[in-house]
């Protein structure tokens, strides 16, 4: 690719980003991601990936890659682990994102599509076949089916997906809130934070099933 297409790739990648967290994914305007990128022509998205989705998509790939040097380093030392270290593996490098601000807007995106993860139907989303990610993901489930119930487990992953990332979403609004601080106490220090997270993740995900309800009873 030529240096000025990449260049204007870059840019559009960047203020697609930025205004898919700050304004929605469906909510921001193809025209202003455009002006922010500083390109002129509409069509631009088009050339560069096909469509509004084809960006969005390029994004969220994006920040998947970002994360897969440390899940990578992280799978051979999860064979034979038990499910904290596995929740940790996958908690701990999307914790990351939080330390840069285009980490963050990745958060605020994936927060808005992780309902799509297809996790209760049991597919692999294209953005993170064959990565780290999806190998993290397949040991979390096998670790939840030797606790649960199939139709429980992948439930039970799905609402914590959801809740993970809606934590870390929560917690990019936090660290721009004006007084919000890790060094005094306003706000829990990232690491307090990540660890308390990946508590509360495992035993969410370690429970015991519910008995079945018979509402005639």
């Amino acid at each position: 690719m030529p240096r000025d297409a990449r260049t204007t790739r870059d840019r559009l990648l960047r203020a697609g980003a930025r205004l898919f967290a700050a304004e929605g994914v469906d909510a921001a305007r193809t025209r202003d991601i455009v002006a922010l990128a500083g390109q002129a022509n509409d069509s631009a998205i088009t050339y560069h990936f096909g469509s509004r989705r084809g960006l969005l998509e390029a994004i969220l790939r994006a920040g998947v890659q970002r994360m897969e040097p440390a899940r990578t380093a992280a799978l051979p030392g999860l064979a034979g682990a038990r499910l904290p270290a596995v929740v940790a593996a996958v908690v701990e490098p999307t914790a990351a994102e939080l330390r840069t601000e285009e980490g963050r807007d990745f958060l605020r995106i994936v927060a808005q599509v992780s309902g799509h993860a297809g996790i209760r139907s049991h597919t692999v989303p294209a953005v993170i076949e064959d990565t780290a990610l999806a190998a993290q993901l397949a040991l979390l489930e096998r670790h939840c089916l030797a606790l649960l119930p199939k139709p429980v487990a992948l439930e039970r992953i799905a609402v914590v997906i959801s809740f993970l990332t809606t934590a870390l979403a929560d917690r990019t609004g936090r660290l721009g809130a004006e007084g919000a601080r890790e060094d005094d106490g306003t706000l829990l220090a990232h690491d307090a934070f990540v660890a308390d997270l990946t508590a509360m993740l495992t035993a969410a995900l370690s429970a015991p099933a519910a008995a079945p309800h018979n509402r005639f009873a």
